[in-house]
């Protein structure tokens, strides 16, 4: 199976056989499915208006053929679009609210290869759909239970290419982003934007703080030059070209733009899990207060979020949770583990564009280089492994089996099965983006992390008879 329906969205693979990949159907079926529940939840406008949904993409090859067949199918269920063509995730996210518009659907299968597409759903405040909007929305495409409109009631295509520009003065006007800081600091830093819509918004932001820029894979074709996923093993030519030009620092974002991990100047990785814990640092020592991230995240944002006095607390796994957790407790930052940062004084969504400029003003201040900044911070490594899934495989019997195995450790099953060990975890739970068993573990040093994994990993594939 490589079309994956979950409460987010639906993500599939393009071409193929109708209901097992991202089809031209199958895109039609969705966007219908979702402009249905719109109307059927929010239902007529005050003012009898029609309702309003902003559409955006990253720059992947099938995105112009999903992102007409999504803006059409609206158009015919007599939705008016306000079409962003090639955006980001965050940008967006944060034009639904200024649009005034009811939803908005992000087309883009974020950190996946470039033979995968997605639609991402959006509710009237810019923020990921919950569960239960999720359901209603699967629900109504099983039902194919759709109303399209008459010829006299059609929605009608705005075209809007400036949001990009209105997200950057949005994140240059955040209080705690100082640009003459970042200016005085005379940073040089290699951008890699894995030839999507980061290799435009992110050196046209770095350029307005000041920033000489350095553009590696910044041409938006949709060509990915490797494995879009952020992680050590895709990103050495960035790794080597930051020593070459004697860089301060190197920055990489996937292809839609809510992922971020920066290179020391050393050509090191700075560590995705850190670029969370460097920008919660900052902010909690302007503005103290709690923090929140998932439960695949290191332990390192507990232990900075103590030093400031603040608390934090652990969501399941999913951007949706971490906002819904964030909202509970008042937090004043948070995220994921894998670069992404959401920081409520912009909005509630993952986005590089505020990492970035928290993290360059935060060094400006410190003034220090990025390898010192990272070994300022408690250390911990991951390892980020995943198996992949055959229909026949039983997750569910997989995780009970470890559940029993470990039944006298720290066990959590909110999100899959969480183990905590006195000096390391281990976190073992079904992706909702792929057909894998993903496994995380932390502990003090890589080693220990890679041990624990390759243990847990003989396991399972012990109890699965894989």
């Amino acid at each position: 199976m490589t079309l994956i329906k979950s409460i987010s969205g639906i993500r599939g693979t393009i071409g193929g056989k109708v209901g097992d990949n991202l089809t031209p159907l199958d895109a039609v079926k969705f966007a219908s499915a979702y402009g249905t529940w719109l109307k059927n939840s929010v239902g007529a406008t005050s003012d009898g208006e029609k309702l309003k949904v902003v559409v955006g993409r990253d720059a992947r090859i099938s995105g112009p053929m999903i992102h007409n067949l999504v803006v059409n199918t609206l158009i015919g269920l007599g939705i008016d679009v306000i079409d962003l063509g090639l955006s980001t995730t965050p940008t967006v996210e944060i034009a639904v609210p200024l649009e005034k518009a009811n939803g908005g659907i992000i087309l883009t299968a974020s950190h996946n290869p470039k033979q995968w597409n997605a639609l991402k759903l959006l509710n009237g405040k810019g923020e990921f759909l919950n569960g239960i909007e999720g359901e209603k929305i699967l629900v109504i495409a099983d039902n194919e239970d759709f109303d399209f409109s008459d010829v006299d009631s059609l929605g009608e295509i705005t075209e809007n290419d400036a949001y990009m520009d209105i997200h950057i003065d949005e994140v240059l006007n955040l209080p705690l982003v100082d640009v003459d800081a970042v200016k005085a600091a005379k940073f040089k830093v290699v951008v890699d934007g894995v030839n999507s819509s980061g290799g435009i918004i992110i050196p046209k932001l770095l350029e307005l703080m000041g920033v000489e820029v350095v553009k590696l894979y910044c041409e938006p074709n949709g060509h990915f030059p490797h494995n879009p996923e952020p992680l050590k093993e895709h990103l050495t030519d960035i790794s080597e070209l930051v020593v070459k030009e004697k860089a301060d620092l190197g920055v990489v974002v996937d292809p839609d733009v809510d992922r971020l991990a920066f290179i020391c100047e050393d050509g090191e990785m700075f560590g995705e899990e850190y670029t969370l814990v460097a920008c919660a640092d900052y902010v909690l020592s302007k503005t103290p207060g709690n923090t929140v991230s998932n439960m695949s995240s290191s332990r390192a944002l507990a232990d900075v979020t103590n030093r400031h006095n603040g608390t934090y607390e652990a969501s399941a796994v999913g951007e949706v949770n971490v906002v819904d957790l964030m909202k509970k407790n008042n937090a004043i930052i948070g995220g994921e583990g894998n670069g992404g940062i959401i920081y409520p004084e912009s909005h509630y969504g993952r986005d590089s564009l505020v990492g970035v400029a928290l993290f360059l003003t935060h060094l400006a201040n410190k003034k220090m280089t990025v390898s010192a900044l990272r070994a300022s911070y408690p250390e911990y490594y991951m390892s980020k492994n995943k198996i992949e899934l055959t229909p026949q495989i039983d997750v569910d019997a997989i995780l009970v089996a470890m559940t029993q195995k470990y039944k006298d450790e720290n066990i959590t099953t909110i999100d899959g099965v969480k183990i905590d060990f006195a000096n390391e975890w281990v976190h073992l739970r079904k992706s909702n983006t792929e057909p894998i068993i993903r496994i995380y573990t932390e502990a003090p040093s890589q080693e220990k992390a890679d041990t624990l994994a390759l243990r847990i990993i003989d396991e399972i594939k012990a109890v699965a008879a894989i």
